[in-house]
């Protein structure tokens, strides 16, 4: 499973708003999918970790 953060519209944001004023905490809110690893050869994978550390994201290869 892989989860990020939700694009939300603006009714469900402001439901999150009141929510977060009666409870006086902030929320995040993520959504999350079923996703599968895909099969990586070491050259791959080190071709992953050279665009990670340059654009400072982490990067998730999944089954298509």
């Amino acid at each position: 499973m892989l989860c990020n953060l939700s694009k939300l519209d603006d009714v469900k944001l402001q439901e999150i708003k009141n929510v977060e004023q009666k409870v006086g905490k902030t929320l995040l809110a993520y959504s999350c999918y079923n996703v599968a690893p895909a099969d990586l050869s070491k050259d791959q994978i080190s071709l992953i970790a050279e665009a990670e550390k340059k654009l400072g994201i982490v990067l998730v290869a999944v089954k298509a």
